[in-house]
């Protein structure tokens, strides 16, 4: 049975996200690895609002259990950074004991991409994004709890698959 990973991203809401779903699963097969994608099941028609939302929960809880791991798109979506489902989705794969891997296409630190200047006080100088909160600089590329938890590849989709399938041993 081949490795089976989540697809987890913001990429359920392309306007293509279906064709873009299986484009993912092509190059998953092509490294000898399974990819389940978050729209391969269909919602009862007659589900909306909170009662869809809550089924697409479930749905997506199911197949992150049934997985080996996880694949994230960690790629800024509406801002500077990653998807607030796509990180809890990392977080929960995490809880279970499962391997996360993650691309995203920024390599450079945190400080370097949202860092607007700094700020110094009684506790020292330190990195401030536009809002005058504090930007971790940890020389990361990612937040720390991300970058900590997660093999980052910055690339691509395919890139990570390729890392994935080395790291376990597909036919990559």
């Amino acid at each position: 049975m081949p490795f089976r990973i989540y697809l987890a991203g913001f990429d359920v809401f392309r306007p293509d996200a279906l064709a873009h779903g299986r484009a993912l699963q092509v190059l998953c097969a092509e490294v000898g690895i399974e990819g389940l994608y978050p729209l391969d099941h269909q919602a009862p028609a007659d589900l909306a609002g909170p009662d869809l939302a809550r089924w697409i929960y479930c749905a997506n809880v199911r197949l992150i259990q049934s997985a080996d791991g996880v694949m994230a798109n960690l790629n800024p979506f509406r801002g500077a950074e990653p998807d607030s489902g796509t990180a809890f989705e990392v977080g929960y794969a995490i809880a279970l004991g499962k391997p996360v891997w993650a691309y995203t296409g920024q390599g450079g630190s945190v400080v370097e991409q949202v860092s607007v200047g700094q700020a110094s006080d009684a506790h020292g100088t330190r990195y401030v994004d536009d809002q005058g909160y504090t930007v971790e600089d940890f020389g990361m590329n990612l937040n720390l709890m991300l970058a900590c938890s997660a093999t980052v590849v910055v690339g691509d989709a395919r890139a990570c698959l390729r890392r994935i399938a080395q790291d376990v041993g597909s036919a990559g």
